[in-house]
């Protein structure tokens, strides 16, 4: 069944991916795109540097800034699954989250949602310990009040998250391939990535405006999102971004944060 066209979608991108010298994203010009900012925290990229400024450019254009947590996998890029223990796990979030605390209020900002990276992602779609011990993570760094969490829609993670009374917050990925369960296609497999840029965009209207997209086996599958994934790593990131915005208006479709 396809969903109801959306109102308004936000749009969030991965950013200060990168780590002393070496940088993979360009922040500046897609914080003048995105309205929300998942800011690599030092486990699978960042470093305080670049957490401080990312948080301070955000702060600057009005984008809120979100904590994107990991595997602590430098070197595979979060990429990687890993059996951690879910008390070290959650602990590791915590850990994750604390730290851009730190850099969000020297902006004047705040940590204002969390949002697991690369194989943790996956992994809590599928995984209740992994995904429990993310939720037990935000809910050590945030306390009572909590944090919104991002996920895969029908995710044991987002479930995990509305069971511990977090603001569970459906997202959808137009740059990625969908299998016909609703799931992301593993990167290691053939076309799990979209890079035609026009078929991006037209993803991103389709999964907004009429709450749908088409699997890797022709069919036609409802993507029920309040929130739209761009990735920061993409070659062109940010002019496919300024694309997807545009395009998005002009399909009637308000960017906005989510509430």
């Amino acid at each position: 069944m396809i969903t109801p066209s959306a109102a308004a979608i936000d749009l969030n991108a991965d950013l200060g991916e990168g780590f002393g010298r070496w940088t993979l994203t360009d922040d500046e010009a897609l914080l003048s795109v995105v309205t929300s900012a998942n800011v690599a925290c030092g486990f699978h990229a960042g470093d305080p540097s670049i957490m401080r400024r990312v948080c301070e450019l955000a702060a600057a254009r009005g984008v809120r800034i979100g904590a994107q947590v990991s595997y602590r996998d430098l070197a595979g890029f979060g990429r990687r699954s890993m059996d951690v223990p879910p008390g070290e796990l959650a602990d590791e979030i915590a850990y994750q989250i604390g730290a851009l605390e730190v850099f969000a209020r020297a902006a004047g900002s705040r940590v204002s949602y969390v949002k697991p990276h690369g194989a943790l992602y996956n992994r809590t779609v599928h995984d209740a310990a992994q995904a429990g011990a993310v939720v037990a993570g935000v809910r050590l760094a945030a306390g009572t009040a909590g944090l919104p969490v991002l996920g895969l829609p029908g995710s044991l993670l987002l479930a995990a998250a509305a069971e511990a009374g977090l603001e569970a917050v459906p997202e959808a990925f137009a740059d990625r391939a969908y299998t016909a369960h609703g799931t992301l296609v593993p990167r290691g497999e053939p076309g799990a990535v979209v890079h035609d840029p026009d078929a991006v965009v037209a993803r991103a209207v389709g999964m907004a405006a009429e709450g749908a997209v088409h699997a890797v086996d022709g069919s036609r599958i409802a993507v029920a999102a309040r929130s739209l994934c761009l990735h920061g790593d993409t070659p062109g990131a940010a002019e496919l971004a300024r694309r997807v915005r545009e395009a998005l208006a002009g399909a009637g479709v308000r960017v906005e944060a989510f509430a």
